[in-house]
């Protein structure tokens, strides 16, 4: 891609201009502040005519045997790693994490498209015996139709990838609207699929701001269900808007994950992972350390060690193979973060970190907080930047007691080698995800993705409980009661 590229939308198997208008937005590297190239912005219009592709496609699409779309998916993703090291390469460009990270998110879309692919030889349903003599009965997956997918920026090859998969392979047609901060990683993507030979309309993709392009989706009557991974403002408006047309929703939103640390754990090695898990993509994944509870016996020693490891931690472009924080997306995710560092400098100690680095690119150093109460702000709300908040707890029960005292239930871990604490941990917490010894962060392809409370809506992602969001079943009843049956002839 070029300095010059305009990147358009991709409607029936063509890139096409909007007709809604000439606008266009600059794709800005947040890390040197320079246009790496443009996206179109689309309106109601060609949100309507990416929909009426996806319809157009959808009966082919539809009869094309599942193993079939299994096999294209398999093309897809043997495509994917063909051009791994370039899509890394503009994901760092475009959101800013770097380079080892964005080879590890596009190598787990990789797995989670070759996990869909499997799927395809796997649909089944299930024969049951039926209370009536002579009589056959069974269930079977449909698809639902037209389905849309609204994705975010932060990790915009990933989130689109384990949502096509299941997506495709259960037989609808997509409508993708992704980020327009990252516009780059959705054209590379489109352009796999379209030469793993994905069928024109199938597969549409389109970029615009929500309240046209957006509400235009949830409000079609074409558009069977939305599946949706955004912010919880956004994401519980348009499961109500949804909702009044009867439309299937998943929505993957917010987070606000805790460690506990016990005092008999490993706590080099809990501190190694509540950094890697505070601070890695510059903390904007929903997944992201930013809450440490750790009982008093151990609080000083892991201090010691979060702040001894996170000050060796480099900031700087994710282009440069030695920096390990990379910048915050754009300029309003750089101000939020630093407007919630000014709220924790009211709130609790800062430790480290809590300034802006440089003076080109919207990076934010690493920051610590210590005698973070468990009701502040910092310790409540989502944040999505490198901030992390210590917390002490008096005990192992008021350890999960403060774990589980928030709205969000995504991910969680726990660190300690007394496994009766483990299984303990497990039965209460209130997180869809959980870890033991390891970062609340990563996930495998063939594992369900979601959380409880207030992150999540509508089935988990991921794993073979994707396909349960992306399809319906139809029961069948076969009666051969009536059937003539041909006299012998002697």
């Amino acid at each position: 891609m070029n300095s010059h590229e305009l990147i358009k939308n991709y409607i029936g198997g063509e890139w096409i201009s909007p007709k809604s208008g000439t606008k266009t937005l600059k794709n800005i590297n947040p890390a040197t502040l320079e246009s790496i190239g443009e996206v179109v912005v689309s309106g109601r219009e060609d949100a309507e005519a990416a929909v009426a592709a996806a319809k157009a496609a959808y009966p082919g699409w539809k009869r094309t045997t599942a193993p079939k779309r299994g096999a294209i998916l398999a093309k897809a993703a043997d495509e994917m790693l063909r051009r791994k090291d370039e899509l890394a390469r503009a994901l760092t460009l475009e959101e800013g994490k770097t380079l080892t990270e964005a080879g590890g998110e596009v190598q787990r879309a990789i797995n989670c498209i070759e996990f869909s692919a499997g799927e395809g030889r796997r649909l089944n349903g299930e024969t049951i015996p039926s209370e009536l003599p002579a009589n056959f009965c069974w269930t079977q997956r449909e698809p639902l139709g037209v389905v849309a997918l609204v994705t975010p920026w932060n990790f915009p090859v990933a989130i689109p990838a384990w949502k096509l998969g299941p997506a495709l392979v259960a037989g609808n047609t997509v409508v993708l609207k992704p980020a327009s901060i990252t516009p780059w990683c959705a054209k590379i993507l489109a352009e796999i699929f379209e030469t793993a030979g994905l069928p024109k309309g199938v597969f549409n993709v389109i970029f615009g701001p929500g309240s046209s392009v957006g509400d235009t989706l949830v409000n079609h009557p074409d558009v069977a269900a939305i599946s949706f991974t955004g912010s919880n403002e956004i994401g519980t408006k348009l499961y109500s808007d949804a909702a009044r047309h009867l439309k299937k929703v998943q929505a993957e939103m917010g987070g606000k994950n805790p460690v506990i640390v016990l005092a008999d754990a490993d706590l080099d090695l809990a501190a190694t992972a509540t950094v890697q898990g505070a601070f890695g993509s510059t903390g904007q994944r929903c997944t992201a350390t930013s809450r440490a509870i750790v009982v008093k016996e151990a609080l000083a020693e892991f201090t010691r060690l979060v702040i001894e490891k996170t000050r060796a931690l480099k900031v700087g472009d994710g282009i440069n193979p030695e920096t390990h924080v990379g910048p915050c997306v754009d300029e309003s995710q750089f101000k939020t973060v630093l407007e919630y560092i000014d709220i924790g400098k009211k709130e609790a100690t800062l430790a480290l970190g809590g300034e802006r680095v440089g003076t080109t690119g919207f990076f934010v150093s690493p920051t610590v907080f210590t005698h973070v109460k468990r009701d502040a702000r910092i310790a409540q709300e989502e944040i999505f930047g490198p901030v992390l908040s210590i917390i002490e707890a008096a005990d192992f029960e008021d350890a999960m007691a403060i774990a589980n005292g928030v709205r969000f239930g995504l991910t969680s871990s726990i660190f300690t080698n007394d496994v009766g604490r483990v299984f303990q941990y497990l039965d209460q917490i209130e997180t869809g995800i959980t870890h033991v010894n390891s970062p609340t962060v990563g996930g495998e392809a063939q594992m369900p993705f979601g959380g409880l409370k207030s992150t999540g809506v509508g089935g988990r992602e991921m794993g073979r409980t994707a396909i349960e969001f992306f399809s319906e079943w139809k029961s069948v009843y076969v009666d051969y009661t009536g059937t003539k049956r041909t006299s012998s002839v002697y």
